[in-house]
């Protein structure tokens, strides 16, 4: 079914991430329906490690500019595009000097979880939400990918909720065997800031509980990895969303 528009949100995303089913399965997924004609848009932070020489990425002036207020604090929000190496295809960068500029993804040298990993996941869901708003592109298929991505729907079901932008929009959350880090207990102030109050992961949070916080508010749960760690799998089998069990990146059309 051609002519959708789908709009891939991912942490991890080949070749700007190797070694990963997730990197892998998105790209895929993503040239799939962009070679069968669908208007195909991914978003992505744009970590340190990614090269912005080796990869040709350049800022969108025109999209760059919005300030993000994360718990009271301006954050300068800067989107950069690149298309994907040999194809037209063209992937958002969700950039932020703060954030984004450091070379590890979540964790410090000595291995421990930034401190700040819940401010950059509501950075990031925030700026993919007011991006996509500025494009005037309105996507008939929003598919998550990432730990950082479930903080969208949360978001949508909240404090977009009476914005009407993204109404006929369908969500497919993918759920990934991802390394799973604490988050900050301060994320439930941060996210009461903006009104988001009464979340299940707020009582132990973490990339995971929010993974399995935002299967509750989308429209299609997805096994992005064929064996779901156990909480994750427990989390799949409980939640009343429609449910679909692991797809070939080949056949994503199918769900769709």
């Amino acid at each position: 079914m051609p002519n959708q528009k789908i709009l891939y949100v991912t942490t991890e995303l080949f070749p700007y991430q190797e070694d990963s089913n997730m990197a892998t399965m998105v790209s895929k997924m993503a040239l799939k329906m962009h070679q069968d004609g669908n208007d195909v848009r991914v978003f992505m932070p744009r970590f340190g490690q990614i090269s912005e020489r080796k990869f040709q990425l350049h800022e969108v002036i025109r999209l760059s500019g919005m300030n993000i207020i994360i718990n009271d604090l301006d954050q300068p929000l800067i989107i950069k595009v690149a298309s994907l190496p040999g194809e037209r295809l063209q992937v958002y960068f969700i950039d932020n000097e703060e954030y984004f500029k450091r070379k590890q993804f979540y964790v410090d040298d000595a291995g421990q979880p930034f401190t700040d990993n819940d401010e950059r996941a509501i950075f990031f869901a925030r700026g993919v939400i007011e991006t996509i708003k500025k494009l005037n592109w309105v996507p008939d298929v929003i598919h998550l990918n990432g730990w950082m991505a479930s903080f969208i729907p949360v978001y949508l079901k909240t404090f977009y909720k009476n914005d009407s932008y993204f109404n006929d929009s369908k969500i497919v959350l993918s759920v990934y065997n991802e390394e799973n880090l604490a988050l900050n207990e301060s994320v439930e102030e941060k996210m009461k800031f903006d009104n988001i109050t009464g979340l299940k992961a707020f009582k132990k949070p973490s990339f995971q509980n929010f993974v399995i916080e935002s299967m509750d508010m989308v429209d299609v749960v997805l096994k992005g990895d064929e064996f779901l760690q156990e909480e994750l799998d427990s989390a799949f089998s409980a939640t009343k969303t429609t449910k679909s069990e692991y797809i070939e990146a080949e056949a994503i059309n199918t769900l769709y």
